[in-house]
Formats: structure tokens, sequence, C-alpha cells
């Protein structure tokens, strides 16, 4: 069991999930533990896993705890701290079979479009392949780290070389040899960075703005520390353990606020990691060292990427990649810099939710429209004017323990929809006044927060309003779900 009473039955609500990834297979598994078994899963990758099924580099892994970046109901044989991508796959494999969830799933298949039907009460789903089926209710899982950024360089039609995003990772290209350049130095190139110098004959790195980077001990755990946390008790515990570390940081919003203790300690673990590692390379160490607090972009958590840089093969260019030539990438002061392959670990659009969901609520008002540049929802999860309809790593849900976030929201559409039911209603959505109540508060604290010092990818190109991330500890987000799914929600009958 998952946690959920079963007092209301979903037996006759009809759900269309949109996305495969970790908040999708858990609004799954919580749907059919509350009795719904009228609901399918769209995907539009050819298997599950969302963005860790894209993720293919070499190096990829999770920069959260394995034993917390996993479900509460779900315990795994985790083979080392933090997981790669290949281990993340296999777990929501098991997860799928565990939970009987392989029959609600469509593979390969795109939600275009979600129009709510005034007359039916219901959504009218269209997809990639033509289909259009009604629903009682749409929950889009789709997250925020599914739109490739892609710069598009001048001159980047005349490269002759082959270029690729690192989240379309070509398994047939060959590295061994080659002149190849790394476009980024987030959590991706920094995972990307040693593997690919290892085996590259040069590997130039271009820089447009350095994050803080701090060390991550990963070595796989021993096969004594393997047994043990294989016993659910201490699996358990190992889970607690993490999570409490976490909400050391970031409980009251400890972390993000400049001039804190935490601030200030994370600061200095990055520093004295970047000038031992780097300390005979003081042009690395000017040029790794932000000037932004550690929270004004994300923080790099890698051992190895710093490492890599002073290699005999590998150079690091303090400056953006402006352009490209025939066989080269020129960075901002015109130097031209040979590459035969081109890799573009430039992250994704976070801020830019539902790029390819088209969702149209009461009166025909589109999503998009009422957001008009700046993505904002009641908690994350449910918008006035869209009834039934529900995001999972919506809107300013951007935190240290995201699994336990997407379990949260699942549970909270879930409880919205049991009490649509027991009040016998056909629709319900959020309250106009929580939803402004709650965003007028959110930016209040977001505003104080390091994040809006920086330049970073978590605001809104329009307003510059953080728009992706979430101020407080998982434990305070748990609470406001649990507590507040009922009295935000207003229920509608035919």
């Amino acid at each position: 069991m998952c946690g959920l009473s079963r007092q209301v039955s979903l037996r006759d609500v009809s759900v269309a999930v949109v996305g495969a990834g970790f908040s999708g297979i858990a609004a799954g598994v919580y749907l059919r533990e509350a009795g719904c078994r009228d609901f399918v899963i769209y995907e539009s990758s050819a298997g599950p896993g969302g963005t860790w099924w894209h993720t293919r580099y070499p190096g990829g892994e999770v920069d959260t705890p394995s034993h917390l970046y996993s479900y509460s109901f779900k315990t795994y044989d985790w083979s080392r701290p933090y997981a790669g991508h290949a281990e993340l796959r296999s777990y929501l494999h098991e997860t799928i079979a565990d939970h009987g969830l392989g029959r609600h799933l469509r593979l390969g298949t795109e939600v275009d479009r979600a129009t709510w039907d005034e007359d039916r009460q219901q959504y009218q789903v269209s997809t990639s392949d033509g289909e259009v089926r009604h629903f009682n209710a749409v929950i889009s899982c789709v997250g925020m780290l599914n739109e490739p950024r892609i710069p598009q360089l001048t001159g980047m039609d005349s490269f002759t070389g082959k270029i690729f995003h690192s989240s379309q990772w070509d398994p047939a290209v060959d590295l061994t040899g080659k002149n190849v350049a790394i476009i980024g130095t987030g959590s991706t190139a920094a995972q990307l960075v040693p593997a690919v110098a290892g085996a590259a004959k040069s590997l130039t790195v271009f820089q447009r703005q350095p994050s803080w980077v701090d060390p991550k001990a990963n070595e796989p755990y021993s096969r004594k520390r393997r047994a043990a946390l294989a016993v659910r008790p201490v699996h358990l515990l190992e889970r607690l353990r993490t999570f409490y570390q976490g909400e050391k940081l970031w409980f009251g919003g400890r972390l993000i606020r400049p001039g804190t203790k935490a601030d200030e300690r994370s600061l200095q673990i990055s520093r004295d990691y970047i000038h031992a590692t780097l300390k005979d390379r003081p042009d690395l160490i000017a040029a790794m060292t932000p000037d932004i607090p550690y929270q004004g972009r994300r923080p790099v958590h890698a051992s190895g990427f710093l490492e890599a840089l002073v290699r005999d093969n590998v150079t690091l260019i303090p400056r953006a990649a402006q352009a490209m030539t025939h066989t080269a990438v020129v960075d901002d002061a015109h130097e031209p810099h040979e590459a035969d392959i081109v890799i573009m670990a430039t992250g994704f659009q976070p801020s830019n939710y539902l790029a390819r969901l088209d969702v149209i609520g009461r009166n025909r008002l589109a999503l998009r429209d009422y957001w008009d540049g700046e993505p904002r929802a009641f908690l994350g999860v449910t918008v006035p004017n869209f009834p039934n309809f529900f995001m999972l790593y919506g809107p300013n849900t951007n935190f240290y323990a995201l699994v336990h976030g997407f379990e949260s929201q699942a549970k909270f559409a879930v409880r919205t929809l049991r009490k649509m039911v027991k009040e016998r209603g056909t629709a319900i959505e959020c309250r106009e006044s929580f939803f402004i109540a709650f965003n007028e508060w959110l930016q209040n604290r977001l505003a104080k927060s390091s994040w809006a010092a920086g330049d970073n990818y978590f605001k809104s190109a329009k307003t510059g309003r953080i728009v992706t991330q979430w101020p407080d500890g998982a434990a305070v987000y748990g609470l406001l779900t649990r507590f507040l799914a009922a009295p935000s929600a207003r229920v509608h009958r035919r």
C-alpha cells in the first residue's frame, strides 16, 4: 500500500496521464491504489523513463542520493550512492511490473492536445497517431526537462562534423582519436567531460559562465554495505538519513538566502575543492570561481570534472561559443577551435512548461495564454479555469527531493478527484483565491532568494520571475499538498 485511504473509490473516473517518467509512474501507482482502472499513461518515447529514457550519455547519473531519488513504496538494490541512468531505468521497469502498470502504458504515443468539453464535463484528448478519446481528468507528467535547449550558432549548418545534444546521445559515434567540443559546463557537461576526455584526442570545453562545483562521493557500495541496504528497515533508514540531511539545508529556505550559515558553508566547501583540485592552475581557479551566491545558479555536484580539466588533452575556454565554421567552433572572442564532433551540453528549457502539450480549459482558454509567459499554479499542481487538470513537476516544484514531490503531487490529484466523487460532482478546479494568495506568498519568498540574484534558467524569460523553484523543504511541501488539496478545490455539478 502507498498510504492513501480507500474510503472513496475512483472506479468510475477515467484519467489520461501524459508522460511515463518518474512522475507519470507515480501517478499510475496512486490512481490504481485509489481504485481507478480506466487510466492510460501516454508516453511519446519508445520506453518509459522520461528524462532517464533519453539520458544515455557516458557518465550520466542522478545528483540526488539514490535512496531518496526513489519511491517511498519501492525499495531497490542500488549499486552506489548516486544511480546511473541504466540503473534508474531498471528501477522504473521493476516498479511498472510490481504495480501492474504495463497494460496502462501507451508507448510511442504523444498527446498533442487536451480540450475541456463543457457539455460532456470531460477532456477531449488527441494523440499523435490520430486517436481522439474523452477522459474525466488529465494529469500532465511531462515535467520540465523535456525540451532541449539547442543554441543556434551562426554557421552551424556549414559544420561538416557531427553535432548532437547530450539528451540525443548517438551511441554509434566513436569519439576515439577525435577532436571533440563540449558546449556548456553545467551538471551534464560535468558528468560528460571525464568520460569524453579519456577517449578523445582533444577536448575543448566552452563555458559561458561558471557555477559552484563541489565534490560528489559516488564509489560503488561494498558487498557488505550493499547487503545491509538490501534489508528493508536499513534501506528506509538510509532514505530517512538523506531526507534529514536535505531538510537541514532547505527547511525555511536556509540554503537559498545569501549570507546564511548554510550558504557560507556551501561556498567554502566549493572554494576549498576548487583551490585544492586546481592548485597548479591559477587560470582555471579564476575561470571556475563564480561571483554569485551558492544557489545563484544550479551548483554542480561532480567529482572528476575539475580533475579532467587539468588533463593535457583538455582545454577550457572561459567564453561562450558564438559561431561555427566547416571545421571549428568559434568563441565570442572570435577565436576558432578545431572540432570533429560537437556535443551540446546546454540543458533544457525548464521554464517553458508544457511546450508540446496544448491544454484548453473553460471558455476555450489556452493555458499558455492564461500564463502569458509566466507559468504558475497552486502548489504547482492546479490552475483556475482548468477543471480536472493536474500537473506533476509543474511550476515552482523543483527542489532537492523530486520523487518525494512527485508522490505528494500524485496524492494531491487523487485526493482532489476523490472530493469530486464524494460530492457527486462532474468537475473540480482550483479556487482562484487560493491560487492568487499562494503565488503572491511564493513570489515574495523567492524575491529574497539567491536565485533572484543570479543569471539562471529558473526565471521566466518574459517577466524575470522565478517559475521553476520551490523555496522551502520537502516536509513543508508535503504537508501543504496533504492538507490543502481539499479546501483549495471547488466542486462543480452538471
